[in-house]
């Protein structure tokens, strides 16, 4: 793994509309979470707040994206309560909260950009859904060529088996696949 120096933690989807989902909510994903980011605050690691959201009336959709279902069935406008990051997970002031416009981190948003300002070879990922957005961003991030952590149980999903797959066997190809315990004692 490369140095706490060039890692950032991608805390993905934290936001009250999702994770505030009694599916997820019951898992404890939210408390493993909070403890990843109190594990990288205390180990000098920045924290990425990543959300999902559009802008009033969603002119960012196309007519027959798939995405556009997401949106029809909760709130994502910019400005609504559903896309502020859950309180459980205590963000602090001045860490970045990056906004994207599909499932992927990456899509619509700045993070990259972000991220070379960091200077980061290195992310971790924790976030709801896992067959959402960590799915998608660990695609993305591989191809960008980042060394990645997935945080198992800092990740949920709405069917436990479709996690238990991503986690044990696919993400493995291209991720280092670790606990928050795990990951938190690896830091020192």
């Amino acid at each position: 793994m490369t140095g706490a120096e060039n890692t950032v933690l991608l805390a993905m989807d934290f936001q009250n509309g999702i994770a505030g989902d009694d599916a997820f909510a019951s898992t404890g994903v939210l408390e493993r979470a909070r403890d990843a980011v109190a594990a990288a605050r205390r180990n000098n690691i920045p924290v990425v707040w990543v959300r999902v959201a559009l802008r009033e009336g969603h002119p960012e959709l196309a007519a027959t994206a798939s995405f556009a279902q997401i949106a029809a069935h909760s709130d994502v406008d910019e400005t609504h309560a559903s896309t502020s990051i859950h309180e459980t997970l205590d963000r602090h002031q001045g860490e970045p909260i990056v906004t994207k416009r599909r499932i992927s981190a990456f899509t619509g948003s700045d993070l990259e950009v972000l991220l070379r300002g960091y200077g980061a070879s290195s992310l971790v990922l924790a976030g709801v859904a896992t067959s959402g957005v960590v799915l998608s961003t660990v695609r993305q991030a591989a191809d960008l060529d980042f060394e990645l952590t997935v945080l198992s149980d800092a990740c949920a999903a709405r069917a436990p088996e479709v996690h238990t797959v991503l986690t044990e066997k696919v993400f493995p190809k291209q991720a280092t696949v670790l606990t928050v315990a795990d990951w938190t004692t690896s830091l020192g």
